[in-house]
Protein backbone atom coordinates (compact mmCIF):
# COMPACT_ATOMS: atom_id res chain seq x y z
CA UNK A 1 0.00 0.00 0.00
CA UNK A 2 0.95 3.30 -1.09
CA UNK A 3 1.99 5.82 2.65
CA UNK A 4 -1.13 7.93 3.60
CA UNK A 5 -1.26 11.38 3.17
CA UNK A 6 -3.84 14.12 4.08
CA UNK A 7 -3.57 14.97 0.43
CA UNK A 8 -1.11 13.72 -2.12
CA UNK A 9 -0.04 16.47 -4.45
CA UNK A 10 3.11 14.58 -5.80
CA UNK A 11 0.93 11.64 -7.07
CA UNK A 12 -1.12 13.87 -8.33
CA UNK A 13 1.52 16.16 -10.42
CA UNK A 14 2.82 13.21 -11.60
CA UNK A 15 -0.11 12.65 -13.64
CA UNK A 16 -0.06 15.68 -15.45
CA UNK A 17 3.66 16.37 -15.44
CA UNK A 18 4.65 16.39 -18.94
CA UNK A 19 2.12 19.26 -19.78
CA UNK A 20 2.77 21.23 -16.79
CA UNK A 21 6.55 20.67 -17.11
CA UNK A 22 6.32 21.83 -20.88
CA UNK A 23 4.33 24.99 -19.68
CA UNK A 24 7.03 26.14 -16.64
CA UNK A 25 9.55 25.91 -19.49
CA UNK A 26 7.77 28.01 -21.54
CA UNK A 27 7.23 30.91 -19.53
CA UNK A 28 11.12 30.33 -18.11
CA UNK A 29 11.92 30.79 -22.19
CA UNK A 30 9.28 34.02 -22.81
CA UNK A 31 10.98 35.14 -19.03
CA UNK A 32 7.94 37.17 -18.68
CA UNK A 33 7.03 35.97 -15.07
CA UNK A 34 4.83 38.97 -13.94
CA UNK A 35 1.85 39.25 -15.76
CA UNK A 36 0.60 38.90 -19.49
CA UNK A 37 -1.06 36.74 -21.96
CA UNK A 38 0.13 33.60 -19.54
CA UNK A 39 -2.25 34.89 -16.46
CA UNK A 40 -4.59 36.81 -18.72
CA UNK A 41 -5.22 33.59 -20.45
CA UNK A 42 -5.85 31.60 -16.87
CA UNK A 43 -7.87 34.27 -15.60
CA UNK A 44 -10.19 34.18 -19.02
CA UNK A 45 -10.32 30.10 -18.33
CA UNK A 46 -11.23 30.55 -14.74
CA UNK A 47 -14.10 33.11 -15.08
CA UNK A 48 -15.70 30.60 -18.20
CA UNK A 49 -15.50 27.79 -15.42
CA UNK A 50 -16.76 29.35 -12.27
CA UNK A 51 -19.80 31.45 -14.84
CA UNK A 52 -18.17 34.46 -13.83
CA UNK A 53 -17.89 37.89 -15.29
CA UNK A 54 -14.59 38.71 -13.93
CA UNK A 55 -12.15 37.34 -12.75
CA UNK A 56 -9.02 39.10 -10.96
CA UNK A 57 -6.28 37.01 -10.28
CA UNK A 58 -3.87 37.95 -6.63
CA UNK A 59 -0.90 36.43 -4.49
CA UNK A 60 -3.28 34.71 -2.41
CA UNK A 61 -6.53 34.07 -0.58
CA UNK A 62 -5.96 36.37 2.31
CA UNK A 63 -4.94 38.85 -0.17
CA UNK A 64 -8.34 38.20 -2.16
CA UNK A 65 -10.35 39.15 0.99
CA UNK A 66 -8.62 41.88 1.90
CA UNK A 67 -8.45 43.60 -1.13
CA UNK A 68 -12.38 42.68 -1.69
CA UNK A 69 -13.31 44.77 1.51
CA UNK A 70 -11.20 47.54 0.21
CA UNK A 71 -13.49 47.82 -2.81
CA UNK A 72 -15.85 47.62 -0.71
CA UNK A 73 -14.70 51.34 1.13
CA UNK A 74 -15.63 49.29 4.38
CA UNK A 75 -14.11 51.96 7.22
CA UNK A 76 -12.80 51.44 10.49
CA UNK A 77 -15.55 50.22 12.70
CA UNK A 78 -17.93 49.24 10.09
CA UNK A 79 -19.33 45.21 11.09
CA UNK A 80 -18.27 42.60 9.60
CA UNK A 81 -20.48 39.35 10.09
CA UNK A 82 -18.33 35.81 9.62
CA UNK A 83 -18.44 32.40 11.36
CA UNK A 84 -16.04 31.92 13.84
CA UNK A 85 -15.70 28.34 12.61
CA UNK A 86 -13.67 28.68 10.11
CA UNK A 87 -9.62 29.41 8.76
CA UNK A 88 -8.98 32.59 10.57
CA UNK A 89 -7.76 34.52 7.60
CA UNK A 90 -11.43 34.72 7.27
CA UNK A 91 -11.17 37.23 9.82
CA UNK A 92 -8.05 38.43 9.90
CA UNK A 93 -8.49 40.43 7.07
CA UNK A 94 -11.20 42.04 7.98
CA UNK A 95 -9.17 42.98 11.40
CA UNK A 96 -6.19 44.14 9.32
CA UNK A 97 -8.36 46.96 7.98
CA UNK A 98 -9.52 47.64 11.83
CA UNK A 99 -13.11 46.53 10.77
CA UNK A 100 -15.49 44.84 13.25
CA UNK A 101 -15.65 40.99 12.92
CA UNK A 102 -18.87 40.02 14.26
CA UNK A 103 -19.28 36.30 15.17
CA UNK A 104 -22.05 33.92 14.11
CA UNK A 105 -22.86 30.52 14.65
CA UNK A 106 -22.57 28.05 11.91
CA UNK A 107 -25.50 25.35 10.99
CA UNK A 108 -24.01 21.85 12.79
CA UNK A 109 -24.78 19.63 9.75
CA UNK A 110 -23.30 21.94 7.07
CA UNK A 111 -20.41 23.50 8.85
CA UNK A 112 -21.57 26.58 7.01
CA UNK A 113 -22.85 30.20 8.36
CA UNK A 114 -26.20 30.08 9.99
CA UNK A 115 -28.62 32.50 7.82
CA UNK A 116 -30.60 32.71 10.43
CA UNK A 117 -28.38 33.66 13.24
CA UNK A 118 -26.57 35.80 11.25
CA UNK A 119 -29.56 37.99 11.01
CA UNK A 120 -29.71 38.15 14.33
CA UNK A 121 -26.34 39.22 14.51
CA UNK A 122 -26.80 42.29 11.97
CA UNK A 123 -26.82 46.19 13.49
CA UNK A 124 -26.65 49.56 12.54
CA UNK A 125 -22.91 49.26 12.10
CA UNK A 126 -23.41 45.74 9.87
CA UNK A 127 -21.79 46.82 5.96
CA UNK A 128 -21.36 43.11 4.73
CA UNK A 129 -21.47 39.40 5.26
CA UNK A 130 -18.60 37.02 4.51
CA UNK A 131 -20.16 33.31 4.52
CA UNK A 132 -17.61 30.37 4.20
CA UNK A 133 -18.27 27.54 1.63
CA UNK A 134 -16.03 25.26 4.60
CA UNK A 135 -14.58 22.12 3.55
CA UNK A 136 -16.57 22.13 -0.36
CA UNK A 137 -20.00 22.69 1.32
CA UNK A 138 -22.02 25.66 0.21
CA UNK A 139 -23.41 27.57 2.48
CA UNK A 140 -26.82 28.77 2.46
CA UNK A 141 -26.49 31.42 -0.20
CA UNK A 142 -30.23 32.18 -1.47
CA UNK A 143 -31.41 32.46 2.11
CA UNK A 144 -28.10 34.84 2.60
CA UNK A 145 -28.39 36.73 -0.59
CA UNK A 146 -32.05 37.44 0.50
CA UNK A 147 -31.43 38.66 4.12
CA UNK A 148 -28.75 40.85 2.50
CA UNK A 149 -30.71 42.60 -0.19
CA UNK A 150 -33.47 43.10 2.91
CA UNK A 151 -30.80 45.18 5.04
CA UNK A 152 -28.82 46.35 2.18
CA UNK A 153 -25.63 44.82 2.86
CA UNK A 154 -22.32 43.63 0.82
CA UNK A 155 -21.96 39.78 0.25
CA UNK A 156 -18.31 38.02 -0.22
CA UNK A 157 -18.32 34.60 -0.31
CA UNK A 158 -14.99 32.68 1.28
CA UNK A 159 -14.98 30.27 -1.97
CA UNK A 160 -11.47 29.07 -0.86
CA UNK A 161 -11.90 25.75 -0.23
CA UNK A 162 -14.95 25.04 -2.61
CA UNK A 163 -14.39 25.96 -5.79
CA UNK A 164 -16.17 23.85 -8.31
CA UNK A 165 -19.16 23.40 -6.47
CA UNK A 166 -22.16 24.27 -7.46
CA UNK A 167 -25.51 26.01 -5.42
CA UNK A 168 -28.75 25.04 -7.26
CA UNK A 169 -31.90 27.34 -6.20
CA UNK A 170 -35.12 26.98 -5.85
CA UNK A 171 -35.78 27.65 -9.13
CA UNK A 172 -33.82 25.28 -10.22
CA UNK A 173 -31.40 27.81 -11.21
CA UNK A 174 -27.60 26.62 -10.62
CA UNK A 175 -24.69 28.93 -10.25
CA UNK A 176 -20.91 28.43 -8.91
CA UNK A 177 -20.36 29.05 -4.90
CA UNK A 178 -18.44 32.19 -5.52
CA UNK A 179 -20.71 33.69 -8.76
CA UNK A 180 -22.79 34.12 -6.06
CA UNK A 181 -22.44 37.12 -3.69
CA UNK A 182 -21.18 40.85 -4.87
CA UNK A 183 -17.57 39.26 -4.63
CA UNK A 184 -15.98 36.10 -4.48
CA UNK A 185 -12.37 34.90 -3.13
CA UNK A 186 -10.69 31.87 -3.57
CA UNK A 187 -7.23 30.50 -2.56
CA UNK A 188 -4.42 28.19 -5.04
CA UNK A 189 -2.78 27.24 -1.70
CA UNK A 190 -1.42 23.59 -2.72
CA UNK A 191 -3.62 21.32 -1.14
CA UNK A 192 -6.34 23.26 -2.13
CA UNK A 193 -8.92 21.65 -4.79
CA UNK A 194 -7.38 24.03 -7.81
CA UNK A 195 -4.17 23.62 -6.22
CA UNK A 196 -0.84 25.84 -6.96
CA UNK A 197 2.74 25.35 -6.88
CA UNK A 198 3.10 27.76 -4.37
CA UNK A 199 0.65 30.69 -3.29
CA UNK A 200 -1.99 32.13 -5.29
CA UNK A 201 -5.64 33.28 -5.21
CA UNK A 202 -8.69 34.86 -7.16
CA UNK A 203 -11.17 37.78 -6.23
CA UNK A 204 -14.82 36.85 -8.39
CA UNK A 205 -17.53 39.45 -9.73
CA UNK A 206 -19.76 40.00 -12.09
CA UNK A 207 -19.57 43.52 -11.58
CA UNK A 208 -17.89 45.61 -14.04
CA UNK A 209 -17.03 48.58 -12.04
CA UNK A 210 -16.21 46.87 -9.22
CA UNK A 211 -13.58 44.31 -11.26
CA UNK A 212 -11.55 47.35 -12.24
CA UNK A 213 -11.72 48.81 -8.57
CA UNK A 214 -10.43 45.35 -7.81
CA UNK A 215 -7.94 45.24 -10.28
CA UNK A 216 -6.47 48.72 -9.50
CA UNK A 217 -6.10 48.05 -5.89
CA UNK A 218 -4.64 44.80 -6.68
CA UNK A 219 -1.62 46.97 -8.45
CA UNK A 220 -1.02 49.64 -5.82
CA UNK A 221 -3.97 51.55 -7.13
CA UNK A 222 -3.28 52.56 -10.50
CA UNK A 223 -5.23 52.84 -13.33
CA UNK A 224 -2.32 52.53 -15.87
CA UNK A 225 1.35 52.45 -14.83
CA UNK A 226 2.91 55.24 -12.63
CA UNK A 227 -0.67 56.57 -12.37
CA UNK A 228 -1.87 55.70 -8.54
CA UNK A 229 -5.99 56.31 -8.48
CA UNK A 230 -6.22 55.30 -4.62
CA UNK A 231 -4.32 53.26 -1.95
CA UNK A 232 -3.74 49.62 -3.05
CA UNK A 233 -1.16 46.99 -2.28
CA UNK A 234 0.99 45.34 -4.18
CA UNK A 235 -0.78 41.34 -5.05
CA UNK A 236 -0.22 39.15 -8.51
CA UNK A 237 -0.65 35.75 -9.45
CA UNK A 238 2.50 35.13 -11.24
CA UNK A 239 2.86 33.83 -14.79
CA UNK A 240 4.26 29.91 -13.41
CA UNK A 241 1.49 29.26 -11.13
CA UNK A 242 -0.95 30.44 -13.70
CA UNK A 243 0.91 28.45 -16.09
CA UNK A 244 0.01 25.52 -13.94
CA UNK A 245 -3.34 26.29 -12.78
CA UNK A 246 -4.28 26.51 -16.17
CA UNK A 247 -3.25 23.04 -16.49
CA UNK A 248 -4.84 21.91 -13.73
CA UNK A 249 -8.63 23.54 -14.41
CA UNK A 250 -8.84 21.23 -17.09
CA UNK A 251 -8.82 18.85 -14.62
CA UNK A 252 -10.65 20.11 -11.91
CA UNK A 253 -13.98 18.19 -12.82
CA UNK A 254 -12.01 15.10 -13.04
CA UNK A 255 -10.61 15.60 -9.61
CA UNK A 256 -13.73 16.96 -8.02
CA UNK A 257 -15.56 13.31 -8.93
CA UNK A 258 -12.29 11.21 -7.07
CA UNK A 259 -12.96 13.44 -4.14
CA UNK A 260 -16.27 12.57 -4.32
CA UNK A 261 -15.78 8.83 -4.88
CA UNK A 262 -14.09 8.70 -1.79
CA UNK A 263 -16.15 10.53 -0.29
CA UNK A 264 -18.58 7.81 -1.10
CA UNK A 265 -16.74 4.98 0.25
CA UNK A 266 -15.96 6.26 3.47
CA UNK A 267 -19.68 7.39 3.66
CA UNK A 268 -20.90 3.41 2.90
CA UNK A 269 -18.02 2.17 5.21
CA UNK A 270 -19.57 4.24 8.13
CA UNK A 271 -23.07 3.69 7.46
CA UNK A 272 -25.04 2.99 10.66
CA UNK A 273 -22.80 3.71 12.69
CA UNK A 274 -24.15 5.24 15.77
CA UNK A 275 -20.72 6.78 16.66
CA UNK A 276 -19.86 8.79 13.36
CA UNK A 277 -21.84 11.12 11.79
CA UNK A 278 -21.06 11.55 8.09
CA UNK A 279 -20.64 14.88 6.52
CA UNK A 280 -24.43 15.76 4.97
CA UNK A 281 -24.95 16.85 1.56
CA UNK A 282 -27.65 19.23 1.41
CA UNK A 283 -29.81 19.27 -1.52
CA UNK A 284 -28.74 23.16 -2.54
CA UNK A 285 -24.95 22.14 -2.38
CA UNK A 286 -23.26 19.67 -4.85
CA UNK A 287 -20.33 19.20 -2.12
CA UNK A 288 -17.05 18.99 -3.78
CA UNK A 289 -14.99 17.66 -0.25
CA UNK A 290 -12.35 19.74 0.36
CA UNK A 291 -12.17 17.99 3.11
CA UNK A 292 -13.98 15.07 4.81
CA UNK A 293 -15.16 16.37 7.80
CA UNK A 294 -16.94 13.62 10.76
CA UNK A 295 -18.54 14.31 14.08
CA UNK A 296 -17.63 12.12 16.85
CA UNK A 297 -20.77 11.05 19.44
CA UNK A 298 -19.16 10.13 22.36
CA UNK A 299 -15.75 9.35 21.29
CA UNK A 300 -12.37 10.38 22.44
CA UNK A 301 -11.29 12.58 19.48
CA UNK A 302 -7.69 13.86 20.51
CA UNK A 303 -7.24 10.42 21.62
CA UNK A 304 -8.10 8.58 18.25
CA UNK A 305 -6.37 11.61 16.16
CA UNK A 306 -3.45 9.94 18.31
CA UNK A 307 -4.26 6.28 17.63
CA UNK A 308 -4.33 6.95 14.00
CA UNK A 309 -0.97 8.96 14.31
CA UNK A 310 0.58 5.81 15.53
CA UNK A 311 -0.77 3.45 13.11
CA UNK A 312 0.46 6.05 10.20
CA UNK A 313 -2.68 7.36 9.33
CA UNK A 314 -2.69 11.52 9.36
CA UNK A 315 -5.56 13.09 10.44
CA UNK A 316 -6.73 16.55 11.02
CA UNK A 317 -8.52 18.85 13.54
CA UNK A 318 -10.33 21.84 11.58
CA UNK A 319 -10.73 23.83 14.14
CA UNK A 320 -9.58 23.19 17.38
CA UNK A 321 -9.83 26.76 19.21
CA UNK A 322 -13.00 29.00 17.09
CA UNK A 323 -11.89 32.61 16.18
CA UNK A 324 -13.78 33.97 18.83
CA UNK A 325 -11.96 32.46 21.41
CA UNK A 326 -8.33 33.18 19.65
CA UNK A 327 -6.21 35.85 21.56
CA UNK A 328 -5.87 38.06 18.60
CA UNK A 329 -9.27 39.12 18.78
CA UNK A 330 -9.70 39.80 22.57
CA UNK A 331 -9.56 43.36 21.38
CA UNK A 332 -12.48 42.75 19.02
CA UNK A 333 -14.46 41.12 21.84
CA UNK A 334 -14.12 37.82 20.73
CA UNK A 335 -14.18 36.68 24.14
CA UNK A 336 -17.50 37.78 25.21
CA UNK A 337 -19.76 35.41 22.40
CA UNK A 338 -21.57 32.80 23.39
CA UNK A 339 -21.46 30.26 20.15
CA UNK A 340 -22.72 26.81 21.72
CA UNK A 341 -22.57 24.81 18.59
CA UNK A 342 -19.34 26.48 17.20
CA UNK A 343 -17.70 25.27 20.68
CA UNK A 344 -19.59 21.76 19.99
CA UNK A 345 -18.36 21.26 17.10
CA UNK A 346 -14.88 22.04 17.84
CA UNK A 347 -14.53 19.32 20.27
CA UNK A 348 -16.23 16.48 17.94
CA UNK A 349 -15.32 17.28 14.47
CA UNK A 350 -11.67 14.97 12.46
CA UNK A 351 -11.04 15.14 9.19
CA UNK A 352 -10.03 12.02 7.08
CA UNK A 353 -7.18 12.17 4.51
CA UNK A 354 -9.21 13.17 1.20
CA UNK A 355 -7.22 13.74 -2.42
CA UNK A 356 -8.09 13.24 -5.81
CA UNK A 357 -5.02 9.95 -5.30
CA UNK A 358 -6.68 8.44 -2.81
CA UNK A 359 -7.47 4.51 -3.66
CA UNK A 360 -9.56 1.59 -2.11
CA UNK A 361 -7.06 0.23 -0.38
CA UNK A 362 -5.84 3.00 1.55
CA UNK A 363 -9.19 3.66 2.54
CA UNK A 364 -9.88 0.34 3.67
CA UNK A 365 -7.18 0.88 6.12
CA UNK A 366 -8.23 4.49 7.51
CA UNK A 367 -11.87 2.92 7.82
CA UNK A 368 -10.51 -0.44 8.93
CA UNK A 369 -8.43 1.46 11.97
CA UNK A 370 -10.83 4.05 12.84
CA UNK A 371 -13.70 1.50 13.38
CA UNK A 372 -11.38 -0.88 15.47
CA UNK A 373 -10.43 2.18 17.59
CA UNK A 374 -14.14 3.33 18.21
CA UNK A 375 -15.52 -0.14 18.62
CA UNK A 376 -13.30 -1.38 20.98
Amino acid sequence: MRPLQMVDTRTQYLKIKPAVDAAVLKVMESSQFIGGKVVNDFAANLAAYNQVKHVIPCANGTDALQISMMALDLKPGDEVITPSFTYIATVEAAALLHLQPVFTEVDKHTFCMDADAMEKAITPKTKAIIPVHLYGHAAEMEKIMAIAKKYGLFVIEDNAQAIGCEYTFRDGSVKKTGSIGHIGCTSFYPSKNLGAFGDGGAIFTNDDALAEKLKKIASHGQSKKYYHDMVGCNSRLDALQAAILDIKLTHLDEYTDARRKAADFYDKAFAGNQKITTPLRAAYSKHVFHQYTLILNEVDRDGLNNYLAEKGIPSMIYYPVPCHKQKMFDTFGGSSYQLPVTDWLTERVISLPMHTELDEEQQASIVSNILSYINR
